[in-house]
């Protein structure tokens, strides 16, 4: 009976080809749109995620209040703040860090104004630095070390031609800081991150020489083995206050441990996915009418039909099963072709990320992703066709022979 019902389903949706046709291609655009944003969306939730693994939990960042001050303008921390911090009971290690942005020129190419990083030259404290803001090593030439004053480290996008100038830089090769001329010793490995790509590395030293400062912007931490970042994160808030003779609640400095960062950044992430699928599913809302429609019509074209076979003797819930097949298999194919038009225009659409620079825009096909869309789309198709179905089942045999 079940296979008997399939082919008969089947043949009547041939039939009708090219309104199956039709209806299987609005749900198939809207699955395309689930499967491209949300895969985008997990591709970037999972690149975070990533981030944070490969970065550690132990660390703990001070940073001003405002901003704008994380351009190198107005509050920021000196070297006895940065004593005072690495004497806190939980401290592993601790270092100050300059963030500001700059005029960067390379031969006769037009400047760029990227984000310089200033850190110490104590291997100790680039290490902690690299594994905060690069965390996956060089990729050519070496780190910044002690004695490096004039001397810079790039990130990737350098390597790259017309990513940040029209040709790659080298190792070896000269560019100029704020008119100020520096050797170029190494870069780091890609992040995913244009931003992140495109900065400039250079010790205090460096910082000093061109820019003419000692502050730090920030003050990046480590905690002890053992230590519990968060609770540290509250010590070092309270005691670092009392340094700075300031009340509480008015402290003009944020102290966050890089879980609470990750937190945030994934808050946000969630927020973005499900903004994108709800976009998405306003196409699978336009889809599932038209299924609805679909069946409706085939119910009215087909009155005299379900009228014999009421009279030949097929139940209600036959009649019922005939139509919920015949709507769930559009929902079905359509969810089929839809997941493999969105495969392929993620799969696009992060190759063109990628060559821009943007590697974190990666999308990601966890296996529930696959089976959901399908699943979904079968039970968009037959949802859509239950009202429709269950009319067809209700009509009276000799209304519908006599139906015209």
């Amino acid at each position: 009976m079940i296979t008997d019902m399939l082919k008969y389903s089947l043949a009547n949706l041939w039939n009708r080809r090219t309104r199956s046709l039709l209806t299987i291609l609005s749900i198939l655009i809207g699955i395309t749109a689930v499967v491209a944003l949300s895969s985008f969306g997990l591709g970037m939730q999972y690149f975070v995620e990533d981030f944070a693994k490969k970065m550690g939990t132990d660390k703990i960042m001070i940073m001003p209040k405002d901003i704008y001050t994380a351009l190198g303008e107005g509050m920021s921390f000196n070297k006895e703040d940065l004593d005072f911090i690495k004497k806190i009971k939980g401290v592993d290690e601790a270092t100050g860090m300059m963030f500001t942005t700059a005029k960067v020129k390379f031969k006769d190419f037009k400047e760029k104004y990227p984000y310089i990083i200033g850190m110490s030259a104590d291997p100790k404290e680039i290490k902690l630095v690299e594994e905060t803001f690069s965390t996956i090593g060089v990729e050519k030439g070496r780190s910044l070390k002690k004695g490096d004053v004039l001397k810079v480290v790039l990130g990737y996008n350098y390597l790259i031609p017309d990513r940040v100038f029209k040709k790659p830089v080298s190792v070896g090769d000269r560019i100029e800081i704020n008119d100020i001329e520096a050797e170029v010793v190494g870069f780091y490995k890609e992040i995913g991150n244009p931003q992140d790509d495109s900065q400039v590395y250079l010790s205090l030293e460096g910082v000093k020489g061109i820019f003419d400062r000692e502050d730090y912007v920030y003050i990046l931490i480590r905690s002890s083995a053992g230590e519990n970042p968060s609770e540290l994160s509250e010590k070092i808030k309270e005691r670092f206050r009392k340094h700075k003779g300031q009340k509480e609640g008015e402290e003009d400095f944020l102290v966050q441990t890089f879980d609470e960062v990750m937190q945030t950044y994934t808050s946000i992430l969630n927020i973005l996915v499900a903004i994108l699928v709800l976009i998405a599913l306003i196409s699978i809302v336009v889809a599932a009418v038209n299924i609805m429609n679909t069946t409706y019509t085939s119910v009215l074209e087909r009155t005299q039909e379900i009228g014999v076979m009421k009279a030949i003797g097929a139940k209600n819930n036959l009649i019922f099963m005939i139509f919920m097949i015949e709507s769930g298999f559009l929902g079905l194919v359509g969810g089929l072709f839809g997941l493999g038009f969105g495969y392929l225009i993620a799969k696009l659409g992060g190759a063109i990320a990628a060559y821009y620079g943007l590697a974190m825009l990666q999308p990601y096909f966890p296996f529930w992703l696959i089976i959901g869309s399908l699943l979904f789309a079968f039970l968009v198709g037959a949802i859509s066709g239950f009202v429709p179905s269950l009319q067809a089942s209700k009509l009276n045999p000799v209304d519908a022979l006599r139906y015209e």
